[in-house]
């Protein structure tokens, strides 16, 4: 078995600046402290604190505010992150992936209005272009469906609202990563089925047509 490789300086101060947010139970907003602080405490180069603070920036675990009363806070816990620990707790339980479908599918009609919205023309090309591989892999049920869903983020990405897309976009990722694909002999009746839906709702999402789209989401979720 490989040995993990060693953590790099700037690796160590961003574990250390971690757990000091949860040796000293910090909150999002609270102040953690200055570069300067960071520098006297860990003992590092100045090169390494501005690493170890880029990493965590990167990793949305702090913010950085200049000038007087500025320094490094803890950010604010991001809607994918929250989503995930939530349903992390509730994933032995049977109920789980049933319940997140039911909460995305009743999310579906809102992202779809929301895109027909505020879709543009770059929305569009992208969209077609989703359709349009989606299409050339009915015979590849795994492909499909991860282009299915690359289509979905795509959609959920035109609104907005970011607390609406990160709730949407993280409960299509839970249920994807929760769940396996099990091929059946109508696999690829099906899969000629659902592509019609998505097509027509892109169709509805390029026109510019709110109710439409919300009535093809409906489809969505209740396919005939």
């Amino acid at each position: 078995m490989a040995l993990p490789a060693p953590r790099s300086r700037a690796e160590e101060v961003v574990v250390y600046v971690e757990g000091a947010i949860d040796q000293r139970g910090l909150q999002p907003g609270d102040h953690i402290g200055t570069r300067g602080d960071l520098r006297g405490e860990t003992g590092v180069a100045r090169a390494t604190v501005n690493e170890a603070i880029r990493l965590l920036q990167e990793r949305r675990r702090i913010v950085v505010r200049p000038g007087p009363g500025g320094g490094l806070f803890v950010a604010p816990t991001d809607p994918v992150v929250r989503l995930g620990r939530t349903l992390l707790t509730v994933l032995g339980e049977p109920s789980a992936v049933a319940g997140a479908i039911e909460v995305r599918e009743q999310l579906e009609p809102l992202i779809a209005a929301h895109a027909a919205q505020h879709r543009t023309a770059k929305d569009g090309r992208e969209l077609k272009a989703l359709i349009v591989e989606m299409e050339r892999n009915l015979d590849d049920i795994a492909q499909f469906l991860s282009l299915n869903w690359a289509l979905h983020a795509r959609i959920a990405a035109i609104s907005p609202n970011s607390v609406l897309r990160s709730t949407y976009i993280g409960l299509y990722e839970f249920v994807n990563e929760v769940s396996v694909v099990k091929p059946q002999p109508r696999d690829i009746a099906y899969l000629e089925q659902r592509l019609r839906v998505h097509s027509d709702l892109v169709a509805a999402i390029l026109a510019g047509d709110v109710a439409a789209a919300q009535r093809a989401a409906e489809t969505h979720r209740h396919p005939g």
